[in-house]
């Protein structure tokens, strides 16, 4: 084993980056998800080389890395796309995840006897919440990773749920933490669940103020130096936690709302900030699934019991408490189908998150959270591997899933700039009136400036004959005008790059 010191820190983790990238090269060749590679170099690392059973660095490494997480989340999130599933999703989130923590609950209750386990029912819960949520650092990852668009909005749904129900899981965690380790007499329900209201409303509040305070700085510092405004972001990423934190309210979903606000207004550099975060959050996802791969004993994790009731637990969250949580919420909603409703509860995916909260357990010094802890591990492990592998072959499946079509044009356009670009492909009804460019009807104020054509892209003149096919870079300041033309068309598949 080597114990990490200052001289061969740098090293050390300059290695498993570099192993982790290309981990993540061969996840993404076969289909698997990356973080479950991730996951894996970390005990690989763990076993052979280096020893870490630090819980506290565990969980600081996790609560900066689901900060980020969540942030980058809420801000590649359209309030467009999230609008027309807000209602189910905020169901999912707190209905669904109790749901699924009492049915799962109720579930290792009556089995752990037969294994040789002694678990109240309080602790069997507690086991539960801190797996009743599904994880953004892994929705978020693999469905953006699926060059594959899926039907009835059930993307942006399933990305709204699991960065919102992260708050729920913590807060059940948290509260049947103080039942476990005090006398049922200590515990007093109402104000256990006045606590929860106010720490919804003091995180979403926080979370949207702050977010209007960061757009509102960010367009009018006017830094000379434009790297600095993904650093100033940054910040107030961590501001948003941790102010919210100190007001108790839950910081876990103000930077969510906080994330979500700053991406659907216009800032200063924001094609850049956009990069610079999606990077960065890259990062801290490989960071902290190697932490928890470092994290866990293998010996321990290899346990009969451990191995027995993870198992179980794996198959019945799974097959039955995510299905039945999801039917029930989604019940109300109707324009949802059978199968969305199926896809949906088969993307329950376990991994950081879950883990994460159950060091809690841990900290708090009950007698069973090695066991705890483990469990939920070998659950996560068997989620990334079977579901987590599946979400595009389940999609195509179901019918739920389309081919997502790549732009050819890679733009950053200034936001304070007044014209709208998007990018369109020739049709026939385009070229009814002849196939000249200067034969097409278009909007006053509107250009094609580019055209891309079998791997080539050429400026286009009045005279440039065009071709079935073609796809087009148009600008114009007449954007409804120009949506108008296109509907006109009969082009549906319209691309809106700034």
């Amino acid at each position: 084993m080597i114990f990490i010191s200052g001289e061969n820190f740098v090293l050390v983790g300059a290695l498993l980056l570099f192993i982790s990238v290309l981990a993540g090269k061969v996840a993404y060749r076969f289909g698997a998800p990356a973080l479950l590679l991730f996951l894996g170099v970390g005990i690989l690392f763990g076993i052979n080389f280096i020893s870490f059973h630090s819980v506290e660095m565990t969980q600081f490494v996790g609560m900066i890395a689901l900060c980020i997480i969540l942030f980058t989340g809420g801000m590649e999130t359209k309030y467009s796309e999230i609008r027309p599933v807000a209602g189910p999703g905020v169901v999912l989130a707190t209905v669904g995840v109790m749901l699924t923590a009492l049915l799962l609950g109720g579930f290792i209750y009556l089995v752990a006897p037969g294994l040789g386990l002694a678990m109240p029912f309080t602790l069997a819960l507690l086991l539960a919440a801190t797996m009743s949520s599904t994880d953004s650092a892994s929705v978020f990852s693999i469905l953006r990773s699926k060059k594959q668009g899926l039907r009835e909005n059930l993307r942006p749904l399933l990305e709204l749920e699991s960065g919102s129900n992260d708050p729920m899981a913590y807060i059940l965690t948290i509260l049947l933490i103080g039942i476990v380790t005090r006398t049922a007499g200590d515990v007093n329900l109402g104000r256990s669940v006045l606590l929860f209201v106010v720490e919804m409303v003091v995180g979403a509040l926080s979370g949207f103020l702050l977010g209007r305070i960061a757009v509102w700085t960010i367009n009018r510092i006017n830094l000379s130096t434009h790297s600095l405004y993904a650093v100033l972001l940054l910040a107030f990423a961590f501001f948003a936690f941790a102010f919210t934190d100190l007001l108790r309210g839950n910081g876990y979903l103000a930077v969510y709302i906080a994330g979500l606000v700053v991406g659907n207004n216009r800032i200063e550099q924001k094609h850049a900030t956009m990069t610079f975060f999606d990077g960065f959050t890259w990062l801290l996802q490989i960071v902290l699934f190697l932490t928890l791969g470092l994290f866990v004993n293998l010996d321990e994790l290899l346990q009969p019991d451990v191995l027995l009731l993870g198992g179980l637990v794996s198959v019945f969250l799974i097959a039955v408490a995510r299905p039945a949580a999801v039917f029930v919420c989604m019940a109300p909603f109707r324009r949802f189908s059978a199968k969305a409703r199926l896809y949906v509860s088969w993307v329950g995916l376990r991994g950081a998150v879950p883990i994460i909260f159950a060091t809690y357990p841990l900290m708090a010094d009950i007698q069973e959270g090695n066991l705890l802890f483990n469990v939920v591990f070998l659950v996560t492990i068997i989620s990334l591997l079977v579901q987590g592998t599946t979400v595009s072959g389940m999609a195509n499946l179901l019918g739920l899933a389309y081919e997502e079509r790549e732009t050819a044009f890679d733009v950053n356009m200034r936001d304070n700039v007044n014209a709208a670009l998007t990018e369109v492909e020739v049709n026939e009804a385009m070229l009814q009136n002849g196939s000249l460019l200067c034969q097409i009807t278009l909007p006053e104020n509107t250009l094609v400036v580019m055209v891309y054509r079998d791997g080539d892209y050429f400026v286009p003149q009045g005279k440039t004959d065009l071709l079935v096919g073609d796809k087009l870079l148009v600008i114009s300041n007449r954007s409804e005008e120009l949506q108008s033309t296109y509907k006109d068309m009969g082009i549906d598949d319209v691309v809106h790059l700034g």
